[in-house]
């Protein structure tokens, strides 16, 4: 068998890298390219080969040099790098096949992920445990929704699309609210109907992955995130990296994320990340769904248990043979550590302490 040939769109980046590192892991054959349209970032990539593409807003320049690119170098399978590459490519492959495999969801499944108050929507009203959130589109609405909520101490504000805790922060009051609103308004340019005013949920945060194939569940896992990247430079001491997390199982948790599948496209396809987060009852609820590509932290789901999670894609994408017999996956007990310029680490229980040397107390 010839070794995979897979592209990677906005590679050099964090989340690309980890991608690379784990499919490289899974094996060593694999012959990973890189694709950018910054040509600084794509330095960083550890592709065998690495392109520069015009930006996927420029869509048919975009689209002539990724045809190039896929035919010139032999690409087997495209994985998007984030959000932006995942629209892109799926609005691409609708219009005309492209010369290599995809595994991702349709542009309409992409869409409605991509913004989080029609997603918030649609699965309240289909029983799905969410957040109770309103639009805001002026200080009035503002007032409006803050009473709706009934808020006794805090309430989450945030940009209904975006990525990384774009624009989220949670709030005392309505004045606070505003303030930050008209801040990303006029600094940041971002239009006031883009916000969203939410339950503040105090409780534990997960992240979910899975993999889909035409409805079918093939492969889930889940951690806890424990801490945050850079948390003290948060208005709200939280992100969505996390620095520490670990591996954990909650059925209510990927009960949630199952319901939301359904909901949302009953032949869902590609993989899928959700953002969990307990309410005051202890109950999980999904703040908002990753469609078509992997997490920052995917080397958790990838470099533990019985399955490497990207590699499974990959193989599935490539229509190679897979062996999972059961898709829920309990890796035990695994921890995530990471920090800004370095590899990110990935330690069993028994692992975390090793080496590390305690100072007796001396009276």
């Amino acid at each position: 068998m010839m070794s995979r040939r897979i592209l990677i769109t906005s590679a050099g980046s964090g989340p690309c890298n980890n991608l690379m590192r784990s499919l490289l892991h899974d094996d060593t054959s694999t012959v990973l390219i890189g694709c950018h349209s910054d040509r600084f970032v794509l330095k960083q990539s550890p592709g065998q080969r690495n392109f520069l593409l015009p930006p996927p807003e420029e869509r048919l320049a975009f689209d002539r040099a990724l045809r190039s690119v896929i035919t010139g170098a032999r690409v087997d399978l495209v994985i998007p790098g984030n959000d932006r590459d995942a629209h892109a490519l799926a609005g691409l492959l609708e219009r005309a096949p492209l010369p290599c495999r995809l595994f991702l969801p349709t542009v309409k499944t992409l869409a409605l992920c991509q913004d989080k108050y029609t997603l918030n929507l649609l699965l309240r009203d289909l029983g799905v445990p969410v957040p109770r959130t309103y639009p805001v589109s002026d200080r009035a609405s503002l007032i409006d929704a803050w009473r709706a909520l009934g808020v006794r101490d805090l309430a989450w504000c945030r940009i209904r699309r975006g990525a990384a805790s774009r624009g989220a922060t949670m709030v005392r009051d309505t004045d606070q609210a505003w303030s930050w609103i008209s801040y990303w308004h006029t600094m940041r340019g971002v239009p006031v109907e883009d916000f969203t005013v939410s339950e503040f949920l105090p409780g534990r945060d997960y992240n979910v992955q899975g993999i889909w194939s035409d409805g079918r569940l093939i492969l889930i896992k889940m951690c806890e995130r424990l801490s945050y990247l850079n948390a003290s430079q948060q208005p709200s001491g939280m992100a969505s990296t996390p620095a520490l997390a670990k591996t954990v199982w909650e059925p209510a948790a990927i009960e949630a994320c199952e319901a939301a599948i359904r909901g949302i496209d009953l032949r869902a396809h590609g993989v899928f990340n959700f953002d969990l987060k307990e309410n005051e009852a202890g109950v999980p609820c999904i703040t908002e769904i990753n469609a078509g590509r992997f997490a920052m932290i995917t080397n958790l789901y990838d470099l533990t248990g019985r399955h490497n999670m990207a590699a499974s894609y990959a193989r599935l994408a490539c229509g190679e043979p897979l062996h999972i017999d059961d898709p829920y996956e309990d890796s035990g007990e695994y921890y995530l550590v990471r920090e800004l310029d370095t590899l990110p680490g990935i330690f069993s229980s028994g692992e975390l302490f090793e080496g590390i040397e305690k100072i007796p107390d001396h009276e």
